[in-house]
């Protein structure tokens, strides 16, 4: 989980000398008698660099795939292809579902309506069973097993610059960043049944940010920066006044997509192409990647990482590390 917001310096220890504690707790080894023991996120062993004998599974024949979201209730990853240029308002945008193994179920599962086409549709979030993406206007609801589009917030009146990601905390309220201004959106319902939309938070130290994901465990949104030359990572709880700085992972920058694997935080880096698991005295680089990667996926039944890259077309399944 990400620690508390330090409001001393005693505190501050605390969360280091826990970060430490969890760190060694997730080190190499097993059992003495040497019989299988349980395995979790947190039995994630990060002590070599992956390279692409741990890629398992390629996904191919897609359109500029920007973002991955895995469905543990249908076993399924859902793909946003952007199918043009990121900012086209084209209409032209479609979700794709694939079952774990990578084979392609329906390449275009959820497209937009007329009233509310799908551009370049990019990061998701999956509350009950609607799935949330992000797109140039605003953020659209698909129904997570027909496909059909339930609902459509348009953004469009906050004028942002680039919609990226799209999380939700306990409340199931979608929230998007735009990763051309330091600004997180709220999605709001509206008298009517409708959707709209208002500035939740807007704060420099964002970065701006790219990625942005929910860690239940401690109730914060934790975001990836996208600021050139930016490498701390932020996060912030509804109803508090002010981010606060959670990890860093300084050989890496232009950071996407991210995810908890347990308590900790892995984040797509397109400075040096690898994932980097982001700590508090300053992240690594774990899995090595054939392109930029872009919102990367977490199958948390298998343990396995989704890479897409938008250039190659194409997404990347890697088996994570254990000890």
């Amino acid at each position: 989980m990400i620690p508390a917001p330090a409001s001393c310096s005693a505190s501050r220890c605390s969360l280091l000398l826990l970060a430490a504690f969890l760190l060694a707790a997730c080190g190499p080894g097993g059992p003495p008698d040497g019989t299988e023991a349980p395995r979790g996120p947190d039995d994630v062993s990060w002590d070599q660099v992956q390279d692409s004998t741990h890629r398992v599974v390629v996904i191919e024949g897609l359109s500029g795939p920007e973002a991955v979201r895995y469905d543990p209730d249908q076993d399924v990853w859902f793909i946003a292809n952007w199918n043009g240029g990121g900012n086209e308002r084209n209409a032209d945008g479609f979700i794709s579902r694939a079952a774990a193994d990578g084979t392609m179920e329906d390449l275009r599962f959820m497209v937009g309506t007329e009233a509310a086409p799908l551009h370049a549709p990019r990061g998701m979030y999956i509350v009950a069973d609607t799935l949330w993406v992000a797109d140039v206007d605003g953020v659209h609801g698909f129904h997570r097993r027909t496909g059909a589009q339930v609902a459509f917030a348009d953004l469009s009146h906050l004028e942002p610059g680039f919609l990226n990601d799209v999380a939700a905390g306990d409340d199931g309220v979608p929230h998007v960043t735009d990763s051309s201004q330091p600004r997180f959106y709220r999605v709001t319902t509206l008298p009517d049944g409708g959707r709209s939309g208002e500035v939740a938070l807007e704060d420099e130290r964002m970065g701006p940010a790219n990625g942005v994901t929910w860690d239940p465990a401690s109730g914060w949104f934790v975001f990836a920066p996208w600021g050139q030359g930016v490498t701390t990572f932020h996060a912030w709880r509804p109803g508090e006044p002010e981010m606060v700085e959670v990890g860093q992972s300084p050989d890496g920058g232009r950071f996407d997509g991210l995810e908890m694997v347990g308590s900790r935080i892995l984040a797509a880096s397109q400075v040096d192409r690898a994932l980097h698991l982001v700590e508090a005295e300053g992240g690594r680089p774990v899995v090595m990647t054939p392109g930029a990667p872009a919102d990367i996926g977490l199958d948390t039944e298998r343990f396995r990482v989704a890479v897409p890259y938008i250039a190659l077309d194409r997404v990347d399944i890697w088996q994570l590390p254990r000890w």
